[in-house]
Parts: structure tokens; sequence; C-alpha cells
């Protein structure tokens, strides 16, 4: 029998995917190969697509936590592009955390660690002070020296880690380990700062090329000031540009881009014209997209007069405007006020034939009703149509709001009607203006007529009325007539407590309190339930009639609801209390506001300090807090007063209190009939205070009951 002939194709390799386990790792390809080893503990990650559905999703499920990742999960999926050797160094480091004697262990093991092997461990590495240590034990092996790479990889190691200050030394280490750092280092250490926005740094780090002699080539210039100019340092950015001069270097395009940039953000409009000349001379013409750039630098910072200028001197150079460089200054032109300007130009614009954008129309629709223009704007409308386009809700919302404020009111519930018939879904800014005008004008018949239109649309009324209310009484003449447009409202039943609550507050701060209350016991005795506002406003309103009873009723409903009262309510319900004598509760309220709310105000904390400071009995250290307070701009009233009555009769004596009083007569901030009342006050409360004292001492002692039984009428029952 023949012998069987051996295959011709018989592999000695397997070349594919074997399947991997903990001890034998993944091979891919030929002899020589990486080695992936694989995370024993790690689970399957499954392919299959998982659907979601919105109507199962529970935000407060424990399912949609954050899940816990294994803090050895990064390493491993580091690891993956590592060398051998490499992963074995970075697995150490991630054993034991930080540099120790396990470390240099495991290192010694090594034959030799090679500056391709320190530079890749570093590119991978999270702890900068471990990264040092591993890179200076580097630089002790004998017959080793750090190549570039090996630098390089450390200071971005640094950079990457927040330690930007000890990268911008590394050049200082290349030089003293007798390598001298070259311009690639800078580059580095630059474009690292630049990235962050630190154009501080970036000219630290160029200063410090030229101590070490590195000339700059110009891309690396350029980068330096663009650096600089965004940050806002065009200063520094015009003294690397002398230096740059200096040199004697060759100006790009870009160059000149870069500082006139930053000239026209600083308004430094002389200094662009001059580079601009430079440029013409040195270089070539800017062109449509440089000139372009700088007006929209210009336009941001709102300086129309520069992109005037600009302008101009593009059209000297005889360079046309595309569309990008009209609709950049017609927009700019818009926003700054200077419409008959844009509209010149927006006119330039249909001669030339240019393709104009809706935004245009918009942005000119809406200065011209602005400036009162609602001719020129009902024009530009029509024109838009007839360039094909649709106006969106924005423009017609202009244009309403434009031929509201002219009396036009029919043309503007035309357009709303155009809004509803075009399906733009009209809102409350589309309405509003309709219904302030039919408001002033006394047309309730057609305010309701609207707001059943608008139900119908599917808003909520109410809620608009709320806005409307609000939107009316921002105007004090406007107030009367929003109450005017409740009381019939209410009658047609659009009524609610919130705008209960808008109209009682805009009443008090015109001064009509008592029409205020009225409304405010129209609420209470309605079918509606007044709510924490509504007992705020009261409580100003009653302490400002000072009905001090019922403003501490209404205080004490805000507590039955378990809610804490606005600042406004404790300050006037404080100051209320202070004006009839009741000193004690007054401070007390105090504590209990500065207790419930996050920032009180300042003349409850005033008070506070006023109270500590009374403790030792000082004037002139009350006096002191006193000057503070009115050199924070603060006026002193009776909160302050009252707080300096409680805490000297508490703490300290008359006569210091009256010393106190004095010096404010002397500033004028007291007159002399006030000084007269409080110097009565603090009479009057220091004896109540003995009076109290000496009650607790009866009772402390037991004598109260033996001095009753002897027919004493004097205490209280």
């Amino acid at each position: 029998m023949p012998p069987k002939t051996p295959p011709t194709n018989k592999l000695y390799f397997y070349y594919g995917h074997r399947k991997p386990t903990q001890n034998r790792p993944t091979v891919h390809g030929g002899l020589f190969t990486n080695r992936t080893t694989i995370n024993p503990n790690k689970p399957p990650i499954s392919t299959r697509p998982t659907s979601f559905n919105f109507d199962n999703w529970d935000p407060d499920s424990p399912q949609l936590a954050q899940p816990i990742t294994d803090p050895s999960a990064h390493f491993f999926s580091v690891a993956q592009s590592l060398s051998p050797i490499a992963r074995f160094i970075a697995d150490s480091f991630r054993k034991h955390g930080q540099w120790g004697p396990q470390v240099v262990s495991d290192l010694n093991k090594l034959r030799r660690v090679t500056p391709k092997l320190v530079a890749e461990v570093l590119k991978v590495q999270d702890d900068p002070r471990l990264s040092s240590k591993f890179f200076h034990w580097a630089g002790k092996q004998k017959g080793y020296k750090h190549d570039f790479a090996c630098y390089n990889a450390l200071a971005y190691c640094l950079n990457r880690n927040n330690q930007f200050r000890a990268a911008d030394q590394v050049p200082e280490l290349m030089n003293m380990q007798g390598k001298a750092p070259t311009e690639k280092q800078f580059e580095i250490l630059i474009r690292m700062h630049a990235d962050a926005n630190r154009g501080l740094r970036v000219y630290y780090v160029y200063e410090k090329m030229k101590k070490f002699g590195v000339r700059p080539r110009v891309f690396l210039y350029n980068r330096v000031l663009d650096a600089l100019v965004k940050t806002n340092h065009v200063d520094l950015a015009m003294t690397v540009y002398d230096d740059f001069r200096t040199e004697g270097l060759v100006e790009e395009s870009i160059t000149y881009m870069i500082l006139i940039k930053g000239l026209c953000k600083e308004g430094r409009m002389d200094e662009v014209f001059e580079l601009l000349n430079q440029m013409r001379e040195k270089l070539c013409r800017p062109d449509v997209f440089a000139y372009t750039a700088m007006v929209r630098v210009l336009v941001a910072e709102g300086n129309l007069d520069g992109c005037l200028r600009i302008w101009e001197e593009m059209l000297n150079d005889k360079v046309h405007p595309d569309v990008m460089a009209y609709s950049t200054l017609i927009l700019g032109l818009c926003k700054g006020n200077r419409v008959l300007k844009g509209y010149e130009l927006f006119k330039e614009m249909k001669e030339k034939k240019y393709l104009i954008d809706r935004v245009i129309y918009g942005s000119l629709i809406e200065a011209f009703v602005v400036e009162g223009k609602i001719g020129l704007a009902c024009d530009l409308l029509k024109d838009l149509m007839d360039s094909g386009y649709r106006a969106d809700l924005a423009i017609y919302n202009s244009l309403i709001k434009g031929l509201c404020c002219a009396n036009h009111i029919e043309k503007a519930y035309k357009l709303f009607q155009v809004t509803v018939q075009e399906d733009l879904q009209p809102d409350f800014v589309t309405v509003n203006p309709m219904l302030v005008s039919y408001a002033e004008s006394k047309n309730m018949d057609n305010f309701c007529k609207l707001l059943v239109e608008v139900q119908k649309l599917g808003f909520n009324v109410i809620d608009d009325l709320c806005k409307f209310f609000s939107d009316m009484v921002v105007k004090e003449d406007r107030v009367l007539t929003a109450v005017e447009v409740f009381d019939y409202l209410k009658l047609k039943e659009y009524s609610s407590v919130p705008i209960y609550n808008i109209i009682i507050e805009a009443l008090y701060h015109i001064g009509e309190v008592h029409r205020a209350l009225i409304l405010f016991h129209e609420l209470k005795n309605s079918h509606l339930e007044p709510d924490s506002s509504s007992y705020n406003n009261g409580i100003r309103c009653f302490t400002e009639i000072g009905d001090i009873q019922e403003a501490c009723s209404c205080y004490n409903m805000i507590k039955q609801m378990s809610v804490v009262p606005s600042n406004e309510a404790y300050y006037s319900l404080v100051k209320g209390l202070c004006k009839t004598g009741d000193i004690d509760e007054a401070m007390m309220l105090i504590r209990d506001c500065l207790a419930n709310v996050t920032s009180g105000p300042m003349e409850f904390k005033y008070s506070l300090a006023v109270l500590h400071v009374c403790k030792k009995n000082d004037a002139e250290k009350v006096i002191e807090v006193l000057d503070e307070m009115m050199q924070q701009g603060m006026l002193l009233d009776e909160v302050i007063y009252s707080a300096i009555v409680s805490g000297m009769c508490k703490h300290g004596t008359i006569d210091e209190a009256r010393k106190v009083f004095t010096y404010l007569r002397d500033c004028k901030l007291l007159t002399e009939a006030d000084l007269i009342v409080y110097d009565e006050i603090l009479i009057d409360h220091t004896k109540k205070k003995t009076a109290d004292l000496m009650l607790s001492g009866l009772k402390f002692f037991g004598l109260e009951s033996k001095l009753k039984s002897k027919g004493c009428n004097l205490l209280p029952s």
C-alpha cells in the first residue's frame, strides 16, 4: 500500500480566534502577536437589542439606578491595548495603589525597562504621583536615558490629571537630565493650555521658550496668539506679535485675522485698520469671509459703528458681500435699534436678487414693530408671502402686538384668525395684546368672546387669565382697570384664587389697602379656599391699617397649613408688633422667621446681632453694629430700635440704651420727638420685665398663693 501523502496546507499555528480561557488567552494572527487576557469575573455582554417602552418606565425603579462597576473593569479595558510587560507593570500599580516596596519588587523582576515601555505605561496612568515615581525609578537604571517620548508622555499624564503646573516643569527636568527641550515639548504644553482656555499659562510657557532659546515657528506663534485672544488677553497677544515681528517672521493670513478679531472684540478699531493695511501691503486683500468674521465679532459686542466702518472698508476693497455677510449685519442692526439702515441693506439684497432668509424678514418686522412703524412691518409680511415663504408664529405675534399698540385691534384679530386657519397653534403671547386692548377700551363683550374662542382651541383660560392680570398690574396706572375687568369676569365665573392674590397684592402696592381687604374678605366668603399667598397678602394689608389681631390670625392660618409665611409678611407683621409695643412677640417672630426661611430679611439678622451685643452692656458695641448696618446701605427702622430696647432691658441698663438713642439723635437718624417716645417705651418695657421677674420669683418660692389668700388683687389671675 503506497504511503499517504501529507496535505500541503498543514498549519502549525492556529490563524484565527481560539475560545479564550483564564489560562489560555486569545491569540490573534501569527507567530508574533499581541496577547489579550480576559477578565474571568466579567459577565458576558449581550448584543441583543432591548426595546424600551415609556409606558412601563418607573423613575423610582432600582433597576434604573447606576450600576456598580467593578473597579478593575477600567484596567481590563485599557490593558487590552498594552504589551505584556507594560500590562504587568500597570497591573502592579493597580494592585498596590501606591508606590512602595511591593511595586519596586515587581519592577525588579524585569530585566530591563526601555524608554518605549516607560512611555507606554505613562500613557494609561491616572495617578500623577505614582507616574512620577515610576518615571524617576526608570531613569536610575544603569545605562538608561529617557527619550523625548517619555517626557512627552509624562507631560500628558500630569496635564490629564489636572497637574498642569507640574507639567510646565518638564522642560526644566529635561534640561537637568541633559536633554535640551525642543519646540515640540513646548508645543505640547501650549496646546494643552489652549484647549483648557488657560491663556496666562500659554503666555507663561511662551516666556519659558524664550529663556531656553527655542525659536517658535509661525504656526506655533499663531497658536499662542489665538489662545491669548480667546481668553481676552489682547494686550499680551500684541506683545507676542511684537516679538513675532522682531524675529523677522512673515505673517500668514490667519495671523492677521486672529489679531484683528481680538482687537474688534476690544473695540480698538484704529489698530484694526492699521493691521488691515499691513495685510494688504504684505500679503493679500481680505476676502468676504474675513470681513464677515469681523462683522460677526463686532455684532456680538454691540459695536454697530465699528460694523458699519468695516462694511465701508469692505466696499472700498471692492469685495462683494455675500448672503451671510448681509444677514449678519442686518440682524445686528435690527437688535441694535438701527432698523432703517438694516432695511437699506435688505433692499440691496433684493436688487442683487439674493435669496433672503425668513430670519431676516422676522428680525426686520420685529424691529419695525418696536419702533412703531407698523405699515413697513405689514409690507414686509406681504413681501415675505410673495417670496414663497410662510410666516411663522413669532412674526404674527410681533405684528399682532404692534397693531394692538397702534389701536388697530380689528386687524390684529384678523391676523389671529389667520394663525388659527394656518394651524400655527397660537399661544398666550398671541392673545394677550388683544386682551389688554379690549380691557383698556372697556370692550368686555369682545374680551369674553375672545376667551370663548381660545377655550375652544384648548387653552387653559384660568391660567392664561392669571398671566393676563400679572401683565396688567405691572404698570400701576392699569391696576384699577384690571380690578374692573376682574369684577366683570367674576359674573362670568372666570375667577380663581391666584387671580384674587394678584389683584390684592397690586392694590396693596398702590395704596388701595381697603379695596384689597374687601377682595380678601370676598375670597374668604366665596366657594374658593384661600391659600398661603392669600393670607400673606392679608397679613400685610391688616398690618398696614393697624389691625394686628387680624394679621396674627392670618399668620396662624398659614401655620395651620404647615407653610412658612413669606419674608414680606414676616417683616410687615414684626414691624406692626413693634409699633404696638409688643416687642417680645416681635423678637420671637424674628427668630421663627430665621429658623424657617433660607434667607430672611437683613433687618432680622442685624436685630439678632444687636441682641447678642447687648449682652455686653456696652453702648459702643451696639453703635458699631448700627454703623456697619448703615454702611451696607440699610435704613434703621422700628425693628432695629425695638431690638435695642429688648436687648438692653434684658441684658443691659437703661443708661446704656439711652446712650445709643442719643447717638442716633446726634446723627439725625432720630428726631427729638422720637427720642422721647423710645425713652418712654424703654421705661415701660423695663417695668414690664421687672414685673415679670418678680412674678417668676413669687411663683418659684411659692408666695403667690399666700399673697392671694391675704386678699392681694395685684397679681394676675
